[in-house]
């Protein structure tokens, strides 16, 4: 299961390779020839020594024009270490394998993107030894979807637009397209894009918005990010119950109980206090022995 926007904003490349080949001719712009194959390896860099480098998706492509290999970084911040990492993921990913690298820089901040995009020289001032020119997909460059019709004529175009400008007054749009357009693909895809899209929302609104929309379709609910969602329906509706217990008790209920109650995520925890508002006669006896 994915946990976060950095996992989701590369492992998408992962579930759609070719998504990424489209990335790079329409968004960018960059005149990449179209993959007979495209391959996921092992992301592992680690050398003998002690030293632990790993690369978030590592993809091959075959084209006419030969082999590549994509480096994708999903980035939430700027780093300066990356200075040093990536021209050494280029390097060993070259000497490894003898085919060229390209490095992809994803992220869902606009200023991360500018730092990123500015290329990496190593040498003197007027002779590089090594220049490294990341290509980089943010906020600025991946287009809004915000229309059904474009989001269904490519999902996961539409996807990535959600993962990266799911937020603020469009955000409804984009997630609303989004939704319409997951049902003309396979569930089994669906229901991954659903968790992508959920991991990469910082916004409490468009996330609930988010799901709010997926919980009528079959394939979310057969989906892990399902089963937290009806967990934490149980766990809410466990806690009004506990409060709803003391005041049809005629029991009042300060404010810091009521804060207790509701920041509880513990749904055991939640049934004990509800058996002990059955039999309290003060709020604060929920907590007794705690």
């Amino acid at each position: 299961m994915v946990g976060s926007s950095h996992e989701a904003l590369h492992r998408i490349f992962q579930k759609d390779p070719t998504l990424l080949t489209r990335a790079l001719q329409r968004v960018l712009h960059v005149p990449f020839p179209e993959p007979r194959q495209i391959a996921a390896l092992n992301v592992d860099l680690t050398e003998i020594e002690p030293v632990e480098r790993r690369v978030d998706t590592l993809l091959r492509a075959e084209t006419d024009e030969g082999t590549y290999l994509f480096v994708i970084e999903s980035q939430g911040k700027v780093d300066d270490r990356k200075r040093g990492s990536w021209p050494y993921y280029l390097s060993y990913l070259y000497e490894k394998y003898r085919c060229e690298p390209v490095l992809i820089v994803v992220t869902q901040n606009s200023a991360t993107a500018k730092w990123a995009s500015r290329p990496i020289r190593l040498g003197f001032r007027d002779w590089h030894s090594l220049t490294v020119r990341p290509l980089v997909l943010g906020p600025d460059n991946v287009p809004v979807i915000a229309d059904e019709q474009s989001a269904v004529r490519d999902v996961p175009i539409a996807v990535l637009s959600a993962m990266t400008h799911g937020r603020g007054r469009q955000a409804p749009a984009i997630l609303e397209s989004l939704a319409t357009a997951l049902q003309t693909i396979d569930d089994e895809t669906a229901a991954v894009f659903v968790q992508f899209v959920d991991s990469c929302l910082a916004d409490p609104q468009a996330k609930q918005m988010w799901r709010d929309l997926m919980t009528a379709t079959q394939y979310f609910w057969r989906h892990p990010l399902a089963e937290q969602v009806r967990e934490e329906g149980r766990v809410e509706a466990k806690a009004e119950m506990v409060l709803h217990i003391l005041e049809w008790r005629g029991i009042e209920v300060p404010d810091a109980v009521r804060d207790r109650v509701n920041a509880c995520t513990d749904l055991n925890r939640l049934e004990v206090w509800a058996q002990r508002a059955m039999h309290a006669e003060d709020a604060a006896e929920l907590f007794a022995g705690e």
